[in-house]
């Protein structure tokens, strides 16, 4: 009876791990990218190096799941002055801290079309909490070679103070440099296999 049992266990898991589709992070045709206050006005940013994994289960979306990894040093804002504070020990540490990373702990729909909330653990300079991120789904789609596509955005609201990146400066009229909160979006385009992704980037260079 046991070992029918364990039979029956290992079918349904099987079963379970087919009927999800994976997909890979395309960097090419994805971004991380932030916001944050400036004095008056706002001053935006991008990661430029992550990868991703997603877990597909179109009849069960809560048996889907999504894990993402950013390196904190491509923080890239444009300006080279900048990004090497960034970098410091005044924000982000990337030498103690080197990358900033989701993993879904649960998926359930939010009420809204295509529209699910994401809960997982988020690591941030060496801090980790559980937040939710409100992702919309945006289809699926076979590229001009036929391999499948799926397309997902993500944003959010962080405290930067809550992970431990407490830098700031008072102004002399009140008020501070930076705003604590930054607004943070990401834009993701998977491919099924990490061959489409690099069939992709060589057919665009020869374009």
């Amino acid at each position: 009876m046991k070992s029918t049992l364990t039979t029956v266990a290992a079918v349904l898991i099987a079963a379970s791990a087919l009927a999800a589709d994976n997909f890979i992070v395309d960097k090419n045709h994805s971004e991380a990218t932030f916001q944050v206050r400036h004095l008056v006005s706002r001053i935006s940013g991008r990661f430029d190096d992550f990868t991703g994994a997603i877990s597909v289960d179109q009849a069960n979306p809560a048996a889907s799941f999504v894990e993402f990894s950013i390196k904190a040093a491509s923080i890239n804002t444009g300006v080279e002055g900048r990004d090497k504070d960034l970098r410091s020990a005044n924000f982000f540490e990337v030498e103690k801290f080197p990358e900033i990373s989701f993993k879904s702990t649960s998926i359930k729909p939010s009420g809204r079309k295509d529209v699910y909330d994401v809960t997982g653990t988020f690591t941030m300079h060496g801090v980790t909490k559980t937040i939710t991120l409100p992702v919309e789904f945006l289809g699926f789609i076979k590229d001009p070679r036929g391999n499948q596509r799926a397309g997902f955005t993500a944003h959010t609201t962080l405290n930067r103070k809550d992970y431990g990146i407490t830098w700031n400066r008072a102004l002399d009229n009140g008020g501070t440099l930076l705003s604590d909160d930054v607004d943070i979006t990401v834009n993701i385009e998977a491919a099924k296999s990490a061959a489409a992704i690099k069939e992709e980037v060589k057919k665009e260079k020869t374009e």
